[in-house]
């Protein structure tokens, strides 16, 4: 078991990362191994201390080159749930388990709210993870939202499986050339089923019947994550130890609210990292 979980690995859950791998602690950091897409898209960052007008590109080079030099690695996979146990915490990771004492949040800003109808029929025909449910699936037909590029490789495994796949994209430049995968254009309105998923609600008010849909985000919701999550809107609430009001949870960074700053997220990074050492060094007071 991991002394802490961290889902992030933008510029708070670097600086968490830092401060914890300094203390000797065991680390598991999900993230994007590019470190921050958001940082990266920066053009030009000025109110960096010590870091005068540097590109969102070279600050994230100098981000990874740290990482990599404290020996700190980034577990690629996708969490899609967080699950309480006695003794800390139960992540999926795509298709594994992975175990931890505590967890941080520090996966930026996400929409609270999904598609309608999403969070309801979770398990019952929507999925997240497509090696882990695909399989489920085999000679049907179903429906892939694909919110990033680095996904298709996983709408490729479901075409291979399903026997049509309706594929809805935020992107234009899409790469999946499978011949039973269809492009629609046009957003998802809702997703529709009483027990399990029968259809999916189109912008033009169509019904498309399918009999699964796979959401592909670089992020999921808190609230979807983590059952019970205090929200205020889009935000998770936090106290000024970047607590939240899951004993053992923690958040930092966009996550928490305005400003959206890389400097902000930074310092609830550390004030994070601490606050998670007195928790662990409390619950081996209690051992």
């Amino acid at each position: 078991m991991y002394d802490v979980a961290i889902i992030g690995a933008g510029p708070a859950g670097l600086s968490a990362a830092l401060n914890l791998k300094l203390h000797n602690r065991s680390i598991l950091w999900f993230g994007n191994k590019g470190q921050s897409r958001k940082v990266a898209l920066s053009e030009k960052i000025a109110n960096y201390p010590g870091v005068p007008m540097v590109s969102g590109e070279e600050l994230n080079r100098r981000f990874s080159a740290q990482a990599e030099e404290m020996g700190l690695e980034i577990t690629d996979k996708m969490v899609t749930k967080i699950m309480p146990t006695k003794k800390g915490f139960q992540l999926l990771g795509d298709d594994e388990i992975y175990e931890a004492k505590t967890v941080l949040l520090a996966g930026g800003s996400v929409s609270a709210k999904g598609f309608p109808g999403e969070a309801e029929l979770l398990g019952r025909g929507v999925s997240y993870c497509a090696t882990c449910d695909g399989f489920l699936y085999r000679g049907k037909t179903i429906a892939v939202y694909c919110g990033d590029k680095r996904f298709e490789h996983e709408v490729t495994y479901l075409a291979g499986l399903a026997f049509k796949v309706y594929l809805f994209t935020s992107y234009r430049d899409v790469s999946v050339a499978q011949e039973n995968v269809e492009r629609v254009s046009g957003p998802v309105k809702a997703v529709n089923g009483d027990r399990r998923v029968t259809s999916l609600l189109l912008a033009d008010g169509a019904e498309l019947p399918v009999d699964g849909f796979f959401i592909l985000r670089s992020a999921i919701a808190p609230t979807t994550l983590l059952y019970g999550l205090e929200m205020d809107g889009p935000h998770i609430v936090v106290d000024r130890s970047c607590a939240t009001n899951k004993p053992g949870v923690f958040a930092a960074g966009d996550c928490t609210g305005r400003p959206y700053q890389i400097a902000k997220a930074v310092g609830e990074g550390n004030v994070a990292a601490h606050s998670i050492l007195e928790y662990l060094a409390a619950l081996e007071k209690q051992a």
